[in-house]
């Protein structure tokens, strides 16, 4: 497959963590390609090493070995200057904590991305963005006027602002309703179906069930996968591991 064609690349990924018992293994070699255009959903067991490895390969860490390339560029060869740089036009996040500024407005917030990598502002993309996520007419307001369903949606709006490569979301619909979740989650699918790559780390079977494929991970491994899955084969597999923790667990 052509190389144009991967968005992410983690190559031999380890993190390892300092504690007083000593180091502690967060990821174990993982290796990973995912492609352009795709929805790619994360799961695993508490502890598993998900947000670990979403984490390193948005750059918001560094990995102890290994590397992680963002379509052709190694961040690994970018210091912290321009690795900030880097992740401001490449890169967008939506997280389960919405991460808005609450004395900006609606529109301000999708704005500041651009504002902040001192671009110019372009309103009609702006009014675009919240007009996809259907939350326009509450552009004026500020986050607290917002319900959380209403919050997230603009940080969607944000997360379009600018077409990034790759979109991350760390638990996106985790502190939504049911039905405010599956709006998100058209949304993420649209992002994915429009040509950008979104990764998502998810414990939940119907949230992994929007995506193109499914990946498991467990003590800091990538231990499986599942393409084009339902909720229910997602759960069944998710069940699997957990109970395969607990016996590890036991074991030990």
């Amino acid at each position: 497959m052509p190389t144009n064609t991967i968005a992410i690349a983690l190559d031999g990924v380890t993190r390892t963590y300092r504690s007083r018992a000593g180091q502690v293994p967060a990821l174990r070699g993982v290796t990973h390609l995912f492609h352009r255009g795709t929805f790619t959903a994360i799961m695993g067991p508490s502890g598993s090493g998900k947000s670990t490895l979403l984490q390193v390969a948005a750059g918001l860490d560094r990995p102890s070995r290994g590397h992680v390339t963002i379509g052709e560029t190694d961040l690994g060869q970018l210091d912290e200057t321009a690795l900030t740089r880097f992740r401001r036009t490449a890169m967008a996040f939506v997280f389960q904590s919405y991460n808005l500024l609450d004395a900006l407005t609606a529109y301000d917030n999708v704005a500041l991305p651009a504002r902040l990598a001192g671009l110019p502002i372009d309103r009609s993309v702006v009014v675009d963005s919240l007009d996809r996520v259907g939350v326009l007419d509450l552009a004026h307001r500020r986050p607290p006027e917002l319900s959380g369903g209403q919050q997230q949606r603009v940080a969607i709006a944000r997360a379009f602002y600018g077409r990034p490569d790759v979109l991350f979301a760390d638990e996106p619909t985790g502190a939504l309703d049911r039905g405010t979740g599956r709006a998100v989650l058209d949304l993420l699918r649209e992002v994915a179906d429009g040509g950008q790559t979104v990764v998502m780390v998810t414990h939940d079977p119907l949230a992994a069930s929007y995506a193109d494929e499914v990946l498991f991970m467990a003590d800091g491994q990538l231990v499986g996968r599942l393409q084009g899955a339902d909720a229910t084969q997602v759960a069944q597999r998710m069940n699997d591991l957990e109970q395969s923790a607990e016996l590890d667990g036991v074991r030990r």
